[in-house]
């Protein structure tokens, strides 16, 4: 079964990477991009038996620092 994981900053946290994009969108010319915000995408293959409990647990466990991020768990 393949998965992807969506991990991003929970709101509030600040994104220093994300405005470093947004600012280099401005020099280049972009206009009209308010807001910035990056994130990280897991692609992973799965057995089909694995559990949600399972997938939630390697989310917690490694993917995601679930103080300051948020994740999703979607199925393509």
């Amino acid at each position: 079964m393949k998965l992807r994981i969506v991990v991003t900053l929970k709101p509030g946290v600040l994104d220093p990477q994300g405005k470093a994009i947004e600012h280099a969108l401005a020099g280049l010319g972009f206009a009209g991009v308010d807001a910035v915000r990056a994130g990280r995408i897991f692609e992973l293959d799965v057995a089909d038996d694995t559990s949600d409990d399972q997938i939630d647990a390697m989310c917690r466990q490694l993917l995601a620092n679930t103080v300051i991020e948020n994740y999703r768990v979607e199925r393509p």
